[in-house]
């Protein structure tokens, strides 16, 4: 098992808001190295030269799994070897032009723009920045250019570099682990909306990876471009074209007087293990009442007064983890599992108890198989998930409840 990598240190500012509330955190996912320069994405001249440098960097995807020389480091690119399924430069038209030949019988791998990693010592530079140009490529095989990927995929893995699978990629530094969630996430939306949530006819990507747009003409196959039928996303102000991220709360429950905090367990988890509350926030919520809603469904405790910690992009496919420390009102500690079927088990554990659990390494995936969904011994997510963050921040008294303070 390899060992989780050290987050990425937040640097304390000496602001005001640092002197009352710290440092902050910055969880696994987050603190992405890169400028993103995303009001350059619409320049084709920039994503061209960007493209076509020499100090261009690629990270490659097959089915969502990133090309890897071992389970911390990235394998880097370079165009050259991309060459033959990218061609020379997919970034030579404008959009204009790119939308006048659309052609939705013509299948083309998704190419990235993830930002510059900014380096004063760079040959590129664009305006006041300096730095490499960071891509990302959907190397899966598919329709036309399945071959030549096929080909390029058997190359790069030549020297035993792989694709690291699996439904988590949470042992890579964190710095590239920033980089990897941008480009995963980009291309799972892209590859998620072939269609126009509008009127239903395929879509272009464009920006750089960074829109969808629904083309008014399409040569389908042919020489001669056909019209489309009107669509509402050519009109007007649209937002239907663009990556969604879908908002999610998590947070760790406190009792009433700071002393335990509220541990559940989903019954697909691997034996053993426990975690904080989650689940999706629903239009006309705010982060607040999604925590009281979710919390009150899931375990049957009542919230009151709710505190957001921090923040964590999760990429599986889209989610932003909002980070919550919320205190149980003193009538509302009763656990009762009979609303929600989600969770398989709820207990309140003492800070004691929870400042323990946190020094516990994580099992091996062995050890796991060996004892099974009813292991007495429990566990925690690791530091890499943000609700071991959040715990953490409960077992060293975040909370600092010194009494009953629960009231909305």
């Amino acid at each position: 098992m390899a060992p989780l990598p050290e987050l990425i240190p937040v640097r304390d500012d000496g602001s005001v808001l640092s002197k009352k509330f710290g440092s902050g955190v910055n969880n696994y996912y987050s603190g992405c190295p890169l400028n993103r320069v995303s009001f350059l994405r619409e320049d084709y001249g920039f994503l061209s030269s960007a493209f076509t440098s020499s100090e261009a960097q690629f990270i490659v995807l097959n089915d969502f799994a990133p090309l890897v020389h071992d389970l911390a480091t990235i394998k880097a690119v370079r165009r050259e070897d991309l060459i033959s399924v990218t061609g020379p430069d997919p970034f030579k038209l404008s959009e204009k032009e790119l939308v006048s030949a659309y052609d939705s019988k013509v299948a083309s791998p998704l190419v990235v723009f993830l930002g510059i990693w900014e380096d004063e010592v760079s040959q590129f530079k664009i305006r006041e920045f300096r730095g490499r140009p960071w891509f990302s490529v959907d190397l899966t095989p598919r329709g036309s250019y399945a071959d030549a990927a096929q080909s390029v995929i058997k190359k790069l893995t030549s020297d035993g570099s792989f694709f690291m699978k699996g439904a988590r990629q949470n042992t890579l530094g964190s710095e590239i682990a920033a980089v990897y969630g941008e480009a995963r996430g980009v291309t799972d939306w892209n590859l998620r909306n072939p269609f126009c949530a509008g009127c239903g006819q395929r879509t272009l990507s464009v920006h750089g990876g960074w829109k969808r747009v629904c083309t008014p003409t399409d040569l389908n196959g042919t020489d001669t471009p056909q019209v489309r039928d009107d669509c509402p996303s050519r009109v007007g102000i649209s937002n239907i074209g663009f990556p969604r991220t879908d908002p999610t709360m998590i947070a760790a429950v406190v009792s009433s007087d700071g002393q335990r905090v509220l541990l559940g367990r989903n019954k697909k988890w691997p034996g053993g293990f426990y975690s904080t509350l989650a689940g999706f926030l629903e239009p006309g919520e705010g982060v607040e009442d999604c925590v009281r809603r979710e919390v009150w469904e899931e375990s049957g405790v009542k919230v009151g007064r709710v505190v957001l910690h921090s923040t964590q992009p999760w990429p599986y496919p889209a989610s932003l983890m909002l980070g919550a420390v919320a205190c149980a009102l003193p009538d509302g500690e009763a656990i009762h599992l009979g609303h929600d079927p989600e969770l398989e088990d709820a207990k309140w554990v003492t800070i004691k108890e929870l400042r323990e659990l946190l020094k516990v390494t994580r099992p091996s995936a062995e050890s796991v198989a060996t004892n099974g969904a009813g292991s007495d011994a429990l566990f925690l997510p690791p530091h890499t998930a943000i609700a071991h963050q959040l715990l953490s921040a409960v077992a060293e008294g975040y909370a600092g409840f010194s009494g009953p303070q629960a009231s909305l």
